[in-house]
This record gives C-alpha cells, structure tokens and sequence, in this order.
C-alpha cells in the first residue's frame, strides 16, 4: 500500500504541474503585451522559379539579394497581426539602413502571409558579416524585435 500512496502522490503532483502554467498564464489584455516577431533570411534571385530562389542562406555574393521574410503573432490570440509594420534595421559598413517591409500576399498568392525586403548586396561591399534587426509595430501600439542568433557562422555575411 505504501507504493501506492507514492504512486498516487506523484501523479497528482504531475498533474498540478502540468495544469498549474495553464491557469498561472493568462493572456495581455487587448492591444498589450509584446508581438512575437520571427523570421528568416533567403537568397532573393528575382526570378520566380529559378533554382535557388528562397532557399535559406547566410552567405551572399556581391550583386546577389539578401531576403527577409518576417512575421509577427499577437501575443493575445497567438494568430499572426495582419495590421503590423516591419523595418530592417541593416548595419553595413559602418552605417544601419532601414528597410521597409511590404506584406507578401497578393489576391493570386493568398497563402503567402509574411512580410518581405530585399536587400542587394553592393558591387564595392567588403567581405564580412552584416548585422540586422527587425523590428514591428501594430495598430495598437504593441511592438516586437527579431534579432538572429549571436553566433558569426549562422549570421549574414558578404562573402567573395
């Protein structure tokens, strides 16, 4: 009977921690909390359909385009906010650009709800890593930050 009695406490103790950050967490109350922002980085080949196009890189040559894609959740319904407003924040050469984000989706790509920049790669661009941020705003105030993992062989980076 005594393992029973253990048995019996560890389950309840299991499931007190299994519900407990269900009822501890609940969500902002509208228009508060932070956007989730995430994204990735792809190889912009300007042609549709080419080999290549949208693939995941890192590495870029000169005259090649770098692509941000981006999305922001709300952190309340945990969907993606449709009225968000992105900016690349680019540190290059020892100055940042800003690059504004424009929403993918058309009426003849439906699906593609993410929003985009592009950012070619100059013919004089020295060899190096490109360091970017992403930041968004929604229509209630609430803002969000994508920054990439701080590790130099995952980061973009202008190679010959």
């Amino acid at each position: 009977m005594r393992g029973a009695a253990k048995t019996v406490l560890m389950l309840a103790t299991m499931a007190l921690l299994i519900s407990e950050p269900m009822f501890a967490r609940q969500a902002p109350p509208a228009g508060q909390g932070k956007l989730v922002v995430y994204g990735d980085v792809v190889n912009f080949m300007r042609r549709p359909g080419f080999p290549g196009n949208c693939a995941l890189q890192s590495r870029f040559k000169r005259g090649e385009t770098v692509g941000f894609r981006m999305t922001a959740i709300d952190p309340e319904t945990g969907e993606r906010e449709p009225s968000a407003q992105f900016v690349v924040h680019l540190t290059f050469n020892g100055q940042t650009q800003e690059l504004k984000m424009r929403y993918r989706a058309t009426a003849k790509e439906p699906e593609r709800q993410f929003w985009v920049a592009g950012w070619l790669v100059p013919k004089d661009a020295p060899t190096g890593i490109v360091r970017y941020t992403v930041t968004a705003t929604d229509k209630n105030g609430r803002a969000g930050e994508y920054k990439p993992f701080v590790v130099d062989d995952s980061q973009v980076t202008v190679v010959e």
